[in-house]
């Protein structure tokens, strides 16, 4: 009897070690499982698509905010079956231009098949034929590959003859000479869009494209063709800029970005360190599909800040974001959420087979249906006002629920699902900012479509040498991204530019600059004009 004590304390002892190693093993089983997790986007990373095109076939039971007449019919006999719903985002492709479509947007050259003149005589009576009208055979898409000439220009002088006479003096009248692009070089309007192009838009670095210049038969280093993008950016793009800009910061609803640089000689930094890309643009409602990019050492709201400062004037404006605290700096701004960052989070946190009652599944289904709905009130079938209706009718109850559901989860620290639920609480508010206004998207993929071409530059170029390759490279993708944004070819435009606003700005100190927006009307028909006739001009 003096022993059961013993006993006891031993069964007390050996019940706790029991639930330390059950903690201990629970907390591997959650670290296997975040490890995995984490393992397995690394792979998808690297080896799986990078597309966000999403396809699940869900049970709309599993979400009672989905399955309302369902719920109201469990009571009956013989309940119907659940539906399965398929929420899917396909791309509808686009119709095939038919030849005759093709051939309205591009010059046409003619050939004509003729009868030797000798030979115009009737096999049969041995007279004379006659035309009688011509008869369409086919038609085929040709192609002019580069070429590298030079252009030498001259100008006529004239003197009057009697001046000298009288006064032995020459009165010479010369014409006005165009202002070249680069002053005291041997670039051109179309050689610098050219250079251009092919970096900003094919993605082609200089070094490579210094090799294709050897092809032409042209021996141009990399240095130089840097510093025509350089000079022209500075002088000629970036008056634009200016103005663009002054524009942006009016506009009710601006998004904002930032992407990563690197900049070889920066003072004060390592070559290794990295710099930023802050990139601007209008939304919906506008007043012109505006895109800015601009270089910054550094990616501290401070940035953002100074950037739209004044913006909106003395209302507030829309500001849309990733959700990266540094715009809570911006003055005057209301916070607008992504929720395509937010369904991001929730996919990352799913495994590769989710069970209808996981957490990232559900979260993710949230998402999808949001997205459904916005892609039901779509700006080409509904106005701003009626989406704003339409949104507080059918969005504004998905939204409670999902937050309501957000609020019972209690993940795993440093888990991926932890840092799902960690961003839908604290971005709440700005998660919901859509609902204020028709005008605003459920999402920052417009802006992040704009930083695209950068980033699939930046694989091939790396860096930039200086900080004023940098900057030369801001007012680049700007015009570039501007023009697209407008419909407008990008090397067309660039070519108008570089052959025309010199004239312009050269001349004045305060030119207008109106009449060369890509959004003035009848500036994309004098571009490819301007295109036409330049290839034209090389036929002879």
């Amino acid at each position: 009897m003096k022993t059961q004590p013993i006993f006891t304390g031993l069964r007390a002892e050996v019940a706790a070690h029991i639930e330390l190693q059950e903690q201990k093993i629970n907390a591997l089983k959650k670290q296997v499982e975040n490890l995995s997790a984490l393992v397995r986007k690394l792979r998808d990373a690297k080896f799986g698509s990078s597309s966000e095109r999403i396809k699940y076939i869900f049970d709309t039971n599993q979400l009672t905010l989905f399955n309302e007449k369902e719920v109201a019919a469990a009571a009956e006999p013989t309940p119907p079956e659940p539906e399965a719903i398929t929420i899917t985002y396909e791309r509808k492709r686009k119709p095939k231009r038919t030849k005759n479509q093709l051939a309205e947007l591009l010059p046409v050259r003619e050939v004509v098949i003729d009868i030797p003149e000798d030979e115009r005589n009737c096999n049969i009576s041995n007279g004379d034929m006659n035309p009688i009208g011509r008869e369409f055979v086919r038609q085929e898409l040709g192609f002019i590959p580069a070429q590298a000439y030079v252009t030498k220009t001259y100008r006529v002088n004239y003197g009057c003859n009697d001046c000298i006479k009288e006064t032995d003096e020459a009165n010479i009248i010369k014409p006005p000479v165009p202002v070249p692009v680069v002053r005291g070089g041997l670039a051109s309007p179309e050689s610098i869009a050219h250079v251009m192009y092919q970096k900003y838009v094919n993605a082609m670095p200089l070094y490579r494209q210094e090799k294709d210049w050897k092809n032409f038969g042209v021996d141009i280093c990399r240095g130089t063709l840097a510093n025509w993008i350089i000079y022209a950016s500075k002088h000629w793009l970036r008056p634009l800029w200016d103005e663009w800009k002054n524009i942006l910061i009016t506009s009710p609803l601006i998004l904002a970005d930032e992407t990563v640089i690197q900049v070889l000689r920066e003072p004060g930094k390592t070559p290794q360190s990295e710099s930023r890309m802050w990139v601007y643009a209008t939304g919906r409602g506008g007043p012109a599909p505006i895109i800015l990019f601009e270089y910054q050492p550094t990616r501290a709201g401070e940035h953002a800040r100074r950037f739209l400062a004044g913006a909106g004037g003395e209302k507030e404006f829309f500001l849309h974001t990733d959700g990266y605290p540094g715009y809570s700096k911006v003055l005057n701004a209301i916070s607008c959420g992504c929720w395509a960052h937010m369904r991001r989070k929730f996919k990352d946190a799913m495994p590769k087979e989710p069970p209808p009652d996981n957490p990232g599944f559900i979260g993710l289904t949230y998402c999808q249906k949001l997205f459904e709905l916005e892609k039901r009130f779509g700006a080409e079938k509904l106005t701003p006002t009626q989406r704003y209706d339409m949104r507080l009718i059918e969005s504004q109850p998905v939204l409670d629920a999902f937050f309501a559901w957000v609020c019972t989860l209690d993940p795993l620290a440093g888990a991926r699902l932890a840092a799902a639920v960690t961003y839908a609480k604290n971005q709440r508010k700005e998660l919901n900012a859509f609902l204020l206004d028709g005008h605003i998207d459920i999402s920052t993929n417009m802006i992040e479509n704009a930083i695209r071409p950068m980033a699939l530059g930046r694989k091939n170029w790396l860096f930039s040498h200086s900080v004023a390759g940098a900057q030369a490279s801001a007012m680049a993708y700007s015009v570039i991204g501007t023009a697209f944004a407008n419909g407008i070819n990008p090397y067309e435009y660039l070519l108008y530019l570089f052959t025309n606003l010199p004239q312009v700005i050269y001349k004045k100190d305060k030119p207008d600059l109106s009449p060369f927006f890509p959004w003035t009307d009848g500036v994309a028909e004098q571009c490819k004009e301007s295109r036409i006739q330049f290839r034209q001009s090389l036929i002879v």
